[in-house]
């Protein structure tokens, strides 16, 4: 008898640790993974039509939904936060620090896409056909048209602080300051 107790006391425990295991819930174990890819990539799929900014070598994409500059061998884009570059306007796009930015880029005016709305709108080949003779004839007027730009750029901040000092300092102070403002593109790229 004293094995078939031993048996049985075997099986009772054995089906002891079963049930244990069978009944339980099982174990719960969170896993959170957060990756970070930044703003959409930039998406020019067939080649753009440009606009020329006058007096300046300066071009941009008229398409609204997105802020493509041609300027010096490169494509720019602000996007959130960063800047990007690329060679092609199809890309590859890469990072690039704001301060690497050209000024002629940077100092566009805020409104320029309404202020030059009705410029003419070059198909791609046609302007990368004209562009090195454009570039060679204009030159000098393009240093002109950056100075006035950022001469410009700068009255407007002296403004902005004196409407600071003097106006309403409430709750949407700094919404057009600094950072905020997007590098000269109003609601674009810091």
């Amino acid at each position: 008898m004293t094995i078939s107790r031993s048996v049985f006391r075997g099986l009772l425990a054995g089906g002891a640790i079963v049930a244990a295991i069978g009944f339980s819930e099982p174990a719960r174990a969170g896993v959170n993974v957060s990756i970070n890819l930044g703003p959409p990539p930039i998406v020019v799929s067939a080649p753009p039509e440009v606009v020329m900014i006058p007096g300046s070598q300066v071009h941009f994409v008229p398409d609204p939904g997105i802020d493509v500059f041609f300027y010096s061998g490169y494509w720019w884009s602000p996007r959130g936060e960063r800047w990007y570059r690329a060679r092609a306007y199809n890309g590859p796009w890469g990072v690039i620090e704001r301060r690497r930015v050209p000024r002629s880029v940077i100092y566009v005016p805020r409104d320029y896409r309404t202020r030059y709305e009705r410029e003419r709108h070059v198909p791609y080949g046609q302007w990368k056909k004209d562009r090195s003779r454009w570039d060679r004839e204009n030159r000098k007027s393009h240093k002109r048209w950056e100075k006035e730009r950022e001469k410009e750029w700068k009255r407007g901040e002296k403004e902005q602080g004196k409407d600071d000092r003097h106006g309403d300092r409430g709750d949407d102070r700094g919404d057009d300051r600094g950072g905020d403002r997007g590098g000269g593109h109003g609601k674009h790229g810091r």
